[in-house]
């Protein structure tokens, strides 16, 4: 089983006091998140200002600064629509990248999601489906994108109800199954819903997901003083149910870009 930590997502400068911002402050959080028991790691690059940026130069030193200190890490980013709302401009942005990203997640109900996927497969960089409803299941399924996806994120933040957000995402499980998906999913929720999510998914034998991104709290409700204790918390929930935990390994996807 993978763990991954999301890291900082669309959080603002101050929405924790743990949360990292800089590239130094991420880097310093891909090693202890890794030591955690994260094989993984997902960050939203910032800008100097500290908003979410897609541009070379904000993409390029987050990875060779998380890379000069955690080789053996592999480090997903977004492209998220909401940084760049843009379709054109957004798939600029990644066609201008210096430096790859081992992964990068689309977000299967934005604008021009299939185009970001064709052009992160051209330039060799793994690609996570984010499903976040029925509607993103199917559609999934139905454009054949399976072979174009090293996993499938199945996110249910939306759901604000822990039981709601556990039964959308059996549901979108059940799409996926009768659609015949193969690609590894990851499970993970957000606020509230969180634990309950991930729990389940443990269950199911998915892969997850936890960090600042995406809950501030332990499962009891307490504050979690930054990514690695939630890692770690994780990790033993997992342990506990009887899961072997991914240590993290070299992605085969290569740092520079494609030719």
């Amino acid at each position: 089983m993978l763990i991954q930590a999301c890291l900082n997502g669309s959080r603002r400068l101050g929405g924790h006091p743990a949360l990292p911002i800089t590239p130094e402050q991420i880097a310093r959080d891909a090693v202890a998140v890794k030591d955690a028991g994260a094989a993984c790691i997902h960050v939203h690059p910032r800008g100097a200002d500290g908003s979410e940026s897609l541009e070379d130069p904000d993409v390029r030193v987050v990875l060779e600064t998380v890379r000069s200190v955690c080789a053996r890490l592999p480090v997903g980013i977004t492209t998220a629509a909401w940084i760049e709302p843009d379709p054109q401009r957004r798939l600029s942005m990644l066609e201008s990248w210096s430096v790859l990203p081992d992964f990068a997640s689309v977000n299967l109900g934005e604008e021009g999601a299939l185009a970001v996927i064709d052009l992160l497969n051209e330039r060799g960089v793994g690609v996570e489906a984010g499903v976040w409803n029925v509607h993103d299941a199917r559609a999934l399924v139905d454009n054949g994108l399976d072979d174009a996806c090293l996993r499938v994120l199945v996110e249910v933040e939306a759901a604000s109800d822990p039981d709601d957000a556990v039964q959308l995402a059996s549901t979108i499980d059940l799409i996926l199954d009768e659609g015949l998906s193969q690609a590894p999913r990851l499970h993970h929720g957000g606020g509230i819903a969180t634990w309950s999510v991930v729990s389940a998914a443990i269950d199911n034998g998915h892969d997850v997901r936890i960090g600042l991104e995406d809950t501030l709290v332990f499962r009891d409700g307490s504050s979690a003083a930054n990514n690695a204790a939630l890692v770690s918390a994780l990790r033993a929930m997992t342990i506990a149910a009887g899961r072997l935990v991914q240590s993290a390994t070299p992605f085969p996807l290569s740092a520079s870009p494609s030719a």
